[in-house]
C-alpha cells in the first residue's frame, strides 16, 4: 500500500486521537498525561519510546539500515486560553486550550509513525520522532537540544509542520528560504523623578517619556529599515505608577522585535538603544534597553523544500502544494535548524464554509480535521524520500 492509502485508512482514528489531545490540553512543562499518551501510541506501533527533558518524548523506528536518521518533530504544549469554540471536543481543562494546533502536530507525527511502522521493511534508514514540550515559551527546543535529542543516533535531517488556518484544508505550504521570523524580546526601563500630578513642572515624567519612546521607536522600522525588508517592533506591556494623581519615578515596558535578515537582526539593538536613550534624554529622563535574542528565523534550504514539495505532490497531487507568504510569527523549530538541515511546512487547516477561519492563539481557533491524515502522510512520505535521497554527511 502507498503512504496515502495507509493515511486514508487511519483517518478516522487520527481524528479521534486529535480530539483526545484537544480535550485534555496541558501547559508548557506540564505535559505529563500528553507525553504518557504519546508513548502508549508509539509503543503500540512497535516504536521504542522514552522520556527526554522531563515531559518530552523521543521515539525511534529502525528500518533496514541505521543511517540516515530522519527526525520528525512535533510540539505538544497548549496555551493559557479559555476555549470558545463550542465544539463537542472542546477543552475540558478550564483556561487551557490547544489554540495553536499542537494537538494536530502531535497527531500528524504519531500518524506518520503508524504509517512508517507498516513500511519499516522499505525504510533505508531510521526515523526519530521528537515530541517537544514548551514551544509556546520558546524553551522546549533549546532544552531538548541540550539534552542531546539530536544525538544517539545523530540526526541527519529534521522535518516538522505547523497548522496554518490561512491556507485551506487539503493544501500544504512549502516555501524555500525564510518562512517564520526571528523572535527577540525587549525590555525598556525609563527613569524620571516622581511627584504630584498637579505639579508636573516639579517632576521628570517617565510616563510621558515612555510614551514618546513607544511612538518614536516606530521610526526605526519606517525610517531606518529598507521598506522591502520585513521588520516589526511592538510593545505588549506598559507598567508605571500606583495612583491617578501621582507621577511615578519609573516606567517599565516590554515588547517584541521580529526580523528575517540576520544582519538586520544584529543591528536592531543599536538602533533601538539610540532612540530610547536620546528621546528620554531630551525629556530629562533616562532610558535603558535590555535586548534578549530568543529565536532565529525559520528558513528552509532549497533542496529540502524541493523534497517536501515532492512529498506533497506524491501524496495529494500537484494542486495540494502551495507556496505561502511568510509570517512574522516565530517558531523554535529554528533551534534544530541551527544544528542540522531541516525543513518546516505549513499544513492548511482552514475552511471558510465551516467557519474555520480564526487565527493562531484565538479562543475560537479550530481546524478542519480532514487535514490531519494529509499531514501524517506528508511527514511519512518526506521522511522516506529523505532516506532514499540521502548522500551522506554529518
Amino acid at each position: 500500500m502507498t503512504v496515502g492509502e495507509i493515511a486514508r485508512q487511519l483517518g478516522l482514528g487520527l481524528i479521534t486521537l486529535r480530539r483526545h489531545f484537544h480535550q485534555y490540553p496541558e501547559l508548557s512543562f506540564q505535559e505529563v498525561a500528553t507525553s504518557r499518551k504519546i508513548r502508549e501510541v508509539l509503543e503500540a506501533q512497535g516504536v521504542s519510546a522514552g522520556a527526554v527533558a522531563e515531559t518530552g518524548v523521543v521515539g525511534l523506528l529502525r528500518g533496514v539500515r541505521e543511517r540516515p536518521v530522519i527526525a520528525i518533530r512535533a510540539d505538544i504544549d497548549a496555551l493559557p486560553i479559555q476555549e470558545e469554540t463550542g465544539a463537542e471536543y472542546a477543552s475540558r481543562h478550564p483556561g487551557v486550550m490547544h489554540a495553536c494546533g499542537h494537538d494536530v502536530h502531535t497527531t500528524c507525527a504519531l500518524g506518520a509513525a503508524m504509517i512508517l511502522a507498516r513500511l519499516r521493511g522499505e525504510m533505508p534508514g531510521t526515523v526519530k520522532f521528537i515530541f517537544q514540550p514548551a514551544e509556546e515559551k520558546n524553551a522546549g527546543a533549546k532544552m531538548l537540544v541540550e539534552a542531546g535529542v539530536l544525538e544517539d543516533p545523530p540526526v541527519d535531517i529534521i522535518f516538522g509542520l505547523h497548522t496554518q488556518p490561512a491556507l485551506p484544508a487539503g493544501t500544504v505550504g512549502v516555501k524555500e528560504g525564510p518562512l517564520m521570523a526571528a523572535v527577540d524580546t525587549i525590555f525598556v526601563d525609563v527613569w524620571g523623578r516622581g511627584g504630584h500630578g498637579a505639579l508636573p513642572h516639579r517632576t521628570v515624567d517617565p510616563i510621558l517619556a515612555a510614551c514618546a519612546v513607544v511612538v518614536s521607536l516606530q521610526s526605526v522600522v519606517s525610517r531606518n529599515v529598507d521598506p522591502l525588508e520585513p521588520a516589526v517592533v511592538s510593545f505588549g506591556t506598559f507598567h508605571g505608577g500606583t495612583a491617578n494623581n501621582v507621577i511615578p519615578d519609573k516606567v517599565e515596558l516590554s515588547g517584541t522585535v521580529r526580523t528575517f535578515d540576520p544582519a538586520l537582526r544584529e543591528h536592531m539593538p543599536g538602533m533601538l538603544r539610540r532612540v530610547i536613550e536620546n528621546v528620554c534624554a531630551g525629556l530629562g529622563a533616562r532610558g535603558e534597553l535590555r535586548y534578549r535574542p530568543d529565536l532565529p528565523a525559520v528558513s528552509n534550504p532549497a533542496p529540502l523544500a524541493a523534497l517536501a514539495r515532492q512529498a506533497v505532490v506524491e501524496v495529494a497531487g500537484e494542486e495540494a502544494g502551495v507556496v505561502p507568504a511568510p509570517s512574522m510569527g516565530g517558531e523554535d523549530f529554528a533551534i534544530y535548524q541551527q544544528k542540522v538541515p531541516g525543513c518546516f511546512l505549513w499544513l492548511g487547516v482552514g475552511n471558510t464554509e465551516k467557519g474555520i477561519v480564526h487565527p493562531w492563539h484565538s479562543p475560537r481557533f479550530d481546524v478542519d480535521e480532514n487535514s490531519i491524515p494529509l499531514g501524517a502522510a506528508v511527514l511519512a512520505q518526506v521522511a522516506l524520500l529523505a532516506m532514499k535521497s540521502w548522500k551522506g554527511g554529518r
